[in-house]
């Protein structure tokens, strides 16, 4: 039997601006530290992409109609609709990632959650909250990326997606980043120390002290 316990699954979601993509890249780097190998699901999208984001670090840039053949060969652990485009994550990666023992984390929203819920009911599902209302607004505005109608739009849907935090098992309000990233990190640690995964990693050693 191997030693190595299955990789986790992880969904982080929260509304724009709200800091899913900060801290969970910033978390990369503290769970390396701690002996835990994590990677953040790089998913599929029919937007264009944005100043600065490159393909396939940030996402895989694709057509709408090779979205939707990806859709019919059945390739999506999740796909949903945001803002009029389209976003997936690939099923074969995140399982090999998986069985590679690799903890997977996947920076998507709620309609996605749910759809990674009722195929992964082992995934852990994470809502980020920011600490106000009016911080929220400061932040998307910060990136000056939106017009003040798409700002407007966004705060409208935010209001909206913060009402699903009751649809994850851990809720984390990112008012100080480094608090807020040392609690998503203890989360994954948490994880590593359950009994099924322990009896794995320490078999051998738990074998002898029973013995």
């Amino acid at each position: 039997m191997s030693n190595k316990a299955p990789g986790g699954l992880f969904v982080v979601s929260a509304p724009s601006g709200g800091g899913k993509t900060s801290l969970t890249r910033a978390s990369i780097e503290q769970l390396g530290k701690a002996g835990i190998a994590a990677e953040i699901s790089v998913s599929y999208t029919t937007r264009a992409p944005r100043p600065g984001e490159q393909e396939d670090v940030h996402y895989h840039f694709v057509e709408p109609d090779a979205f939707k053949a990806m859709i019919a060969r059945g390739e999506f652990l999740e796909h949903a609709e945001i803002y009029g485009q389209h976003y997936g994550t690939a099923r074969s990666r995140t399982e090999t990632l998986r069985a590679e023992g690799r903890d997977v984390i996947l920076d998507i929203d709620w309609q996605g959650a749910r759809q990674i819920k009722q195929k992964v009911p082992d995934a852990i599902g994470i809502f980020i909250l920011p600490p106000s209302i009016t911080k929220l607004e400061q932040r998307l505005r910060a990136r000056k990326q939106d017009s003040e109608d798409a700002i407007a739009r966004r705060m409208a849907q935010a209001r909206a997606e913060m009402g699903h935090y009751k649809e994850y098992e851990y809720v984390i309000v990112n008012k100080d980043f480094e608090q807020a990233m040392a609690e998503l990190v203890s989360i994954f640690l948490a994880r590593r120390l359950r009994r099924t995964a322990q009896e794995i990693l320490h078999k051998s050693l738990i074998t002898k002290l029973l013995s």
